[in-house]
């Protein structure tokens, strides 16, 4: 079955840095479409990111656009999502997702002075 495992969450500073990782198996994941989502504390979960079966296309949500990038080794069947100049307002759970229904448990991020 589809397992999606999420690591790399952690408490960082303003203006910090961190790298999410999404380990997956269970399906062929060179052909998925696959992107992050977050839940930030009182509200609903929202998309963050995608990247394309291909890896040639993504796409971010704007707060994200310039400071966040998603990327995805087919071979490692891994996404990632490197975060920079992070905000308390980036702090929440980020969850990986299979197109279009299959979720991780998520990793925490805690940006904080």
């Amino acid at each position: 079955q589809v397992q999606l495992v999420e690591s790399g969450g952690g408490w960082v500073q303003p203006g910090g840095s961190l790298t999410l990782s999404c380990a997956a198996s269970g399906f062929n994941f060179s052909s998925a479409t696959m992107s992050w989502y977050r839940r930030l504390p009182g509200k609903e979960r929202e998309w963050v990111a995608t990247a394309a079966a291909s890896g040639g296309v993504t796409n971010y949500v704007p707060s994200a656009r310039g400071r966040f990038t998603i990327a995805r080794d087919n071979a490692k069947k891994t996404l990632t999502l490197q975060m920079n100049n992070l905000t308390p307002d980036d702090t929440g759970v980020y969850i990986c997702n299979k197109y279009f229904n299959s979720w991780g448990q998520g990793t925490q991020v805690i940006v904080s002075s």
